[in-house]
């Protein structure tokens, strides 16, 4: 019998390991990877996305705008920090050379402080809707700038980092994302437990037709505090999302299953904006027993 040597063979080369420190510093696995990019390359300009715009002033945010957060305009005017017609001068006298915030802080109608405050409430505000998910591709165009001018920029590492934080801290207060924009109806706790003021003036403003952003705007306040006022709300009982009407939901054998249309596969027990009274119960039933 021929005794085989077994030769020595060469161990594969390692996978490269990904450094967390570095990632957290670029932003990997952060919201946007386009908005990254742009961090890196330092660019000038406008991202445009599914709900909402950042801009970029050398790779730096320095404005956010969505439709679903309220704008540094209301922030500043709605409780008497800057009156409505100083601001509508101020816009009007803007031009390439002068921002409004520059001609605000110039003439002496607003504190540095206090814009700095609106203006970084603004822009978290505009940036978590900004950064959802979305599965529309953004589009980003190079050399704009924003009228209002730049106040404090936000390294982009920093916005993404926050957003996260702020969707994690939702999803821990209450997991349903339909609180979140869907027309909210009042309910009637068993054992109501007590409220804050602030929650108290969101539960006021509940008839059925607005969503938090709409009740954020009538009070002026910035919307993701009210998102998270909702939610407690929500999972305290005394607020859900109002339930769709029988006209939105799908004629009988359109849905999934053994149907054999070729249409969509949406049904309303699976669309995430539709929530199931009996889910909402377990849920709630569901915190109870943890909180023990």
């Amino acid at each position: 019998m021929t005794a085989v040597k077994a030769t020595p063979t060469t161990p594969p080369p390692r996978l490269p390991v990904r450094d967390k420190a570095a990632a957290g510093e670029r932003g990997w696995g952060g919201a946007s990877p386009m908005l990254t990019r742009l961090a890196a390359e330092k660019a000038t300009g406008v991202l445009v996305r599914e709900r909402g715009s950042l801009h970029l002033v050398d790779g730096h945010v320095v404005h956010a705008e969505s439709p679903s957060a309220p704008g540094l305009e209301l922030l500043l005017t709605a409780h008497g920090t800057l009156g409505a017609e100083a601001w509508e001068a101020a816009a009007r006298a803007t031009d390439d050379r002068h921002a409004t915030t520059r001609l605000l802080l110039d003439g002496g109608l607003l504190s540095p402080g206090a814009l700095e405050l609106c203006h970084l409430g603004a822009l978290y505000d505009a940036a978590y809707f900004v950064l959802a998910p979305s599965s529309t591709p953004g589009r980003f165009r190079y050399g704009i700038t924003h009228p209002i001018g730049g106040v404090r920029p936000v390294p982009v590492a920093a916005l993404e980092r926050e957003t996260l934080r702020r969707r994690d801290l939702l999803q821990r207060v209450w997991p349903d994302a339909a609180t979140d924009g869907a027309p909210l109806v009042r309910a009637d706790p068993v054992a109501p437990p007590p409220v804050t003021a602030r929650q108290a003036a969101v539960l006021a403003q509940v008839d059925g037709v607005r969503t938090a952003p709409d009740i954020a705007r009538v009070l002026g306040r910035r919307a993701y505090p009210t998102l998270l006022d909702v939610r407690r709300l929500v999972s305290a009982g005394f607020v859900s999302p109002r339930p769709p009407t029988p006209a939105t939901r799908p004629a009988p054998g359109t849905g999934t299953g053994t149907g054999t249309g070729t249409g969509t596969t949406d049904s309303v027990g699976t669309d995430p904006h539709v929530t199931d009274p009996d889910i909402t119960l377990l849920k709630r039933l569901r915190d109870a027993l943890e909180a023990l």
